[in-house]
């Protein structure tokens, strides 16, 4: 069955199964969370979605906790996208979704420095260890691990390397990994930890290089997705359109590792 195909079938039975007329349906424009690492990603699965359906989505990005605890609280979401399945979870066991989600993704991070810093990227953190010890970093930008998974797969792969004590007190912190990624990409700091998917993005990637850090130095990043209580259609065809070929291309183009695909 062709993904158009396949969409079309989610429609009928989206009508028929819910008693929502077409013209009702077409005026659904479902509230998305989304976790700040899926803002490239997302945003093309999003535009080939209105190309396939014909319909619009609302998504908000920011940090996963954030969102946890906002939907904990009855926050207006009909689809979390979180880049920590832990909190989805959370969520389920206190009865605020549909089920408990599906895995959509697993995350990678990288080791970033913008053009003309002083710090050169590699997959070891060689030279970040080395500029530590000479003064070449003073700032380095990382997700803010109270709440961002990407902040903490940063400190977890700093703290494998033996680097945490030396960078805490030069940490600039983002509210999610966006932001943090920012930061990293700005020039105001020598470099930072954020999220592959948006390194790969063109609009990212140009302003600097980076290395992939080794999945062996922090815990996985387990990405699942999860249907509030009181979703509408819209919202149940997007999560079931995420499952899809056609959007499961897209996030692999950024970088992400597909359920059943290995890094």
């Amino acid at each position: 069955m062709t993904t158009l195909v396949f969409l079309r079938s989610l429609l009928l039975a989206a009508a028929l199964g819910f008693g929502v007329a077409p013209a009702a349906y077409a005026a659904d424009k479902a509230p998305i969370a989304a976790a700040a690492d899926l803002k490239f990603a997302l945003d093309a699965v999003a535009a080939q979605f209105k190309a396939d359906t014909g319909h619009d989505l609302t998504i908000t990005y920011g940090s996963s906790g954030n969102f946890a605890r906002q939907l904990q609280q009855d926050a207006p979401f009909e689809l979390f996208l979180s880049a920590d399945e832990g909190f989805v979870f959370k969520l389920a066991d206190a009865g605020k979704t549909v089920d408990r989600g599906t895995l959509y993704a697993e995350g990678r991070v990288v080791l970033f420095a913008p053009h003309g810093s002083a710090l050169k990227p590699d997959d070891t953190l060689t030279d970040l260890k080395a500029a530590l010890g000479d003064g070449r970093v003073q700032k380095f930008a990382i997700a803010n691990p109270e709440h961002a998974p990407y902040g903490v797969a940063a400190e977890q792969a700093l703290q494998s390397q033996g680097l945490w004590a030396a960078i805490q007190p030069r940490l600039v912190l983002g509210e999610n990994v966006a932001q943090a990624a920012q930061f990293a990409t700005s020039g105001s700091t020598q470099g930072g930890i954020f999220a592959y998917s948006l390194a790969l993005s063109p609009d990212v990637g140009r302003l600097g290089t980076f290395a992939l850090i080794s999945t062996a130095w922090h815990k996985p990043l387990r990405q699942r997705m999860v249907l509030m209580k009181g979703a509408g259609d819209t919202a149940r065809v997007f999560y079931a359109y995420m499952q899809t070929p056609s959007a499961r291309t897209v996030l692999r183009r950024f970088g992400f590792v597909l359920p059943g695909e290995e890094p």
